[in-house]
């Protein structure tokens, strides 16, 4: 059996906004259910949506302009050249 270590998940997030045709889009240690519940709780409070990436970097997004947030599937990241 191989056991995944929690340093090697990355979960994708996008972000759709409101009037803006690019979506953003960033890797996150966080689980997909940990994401759902900072939208909701954003969402509840009428504030900002504040999330950060693997690499450090905050994503602020008003949640008056929020048109989606979908967490991807949990999935190992892959290093090197290999097929899988």
């Amino acid at each position: 059996m191989r056991y995944r270590s929690q340093e090697a998940i990355a979960v994708e997030v996008k972000i759709g906004v409101q009037n803006v045709a690019r979506e953003i889009t960033l890797e996150s240690s966080q689980t997909a259910d940990e994401i759902a519940a900072l939208v909701d709780k954003a969402v509840a409070s009428g504030g900002t949506l504040r999330l950060t990436d693997e690499k450090g970097r905050t994503v602020v997004v008003p949640t008056n302009v929020l048109g989606y947030v979908e967490a991807g599937v949990e999935t190992e990241r892959r290093v090197g050249f290999g097929l899988a």
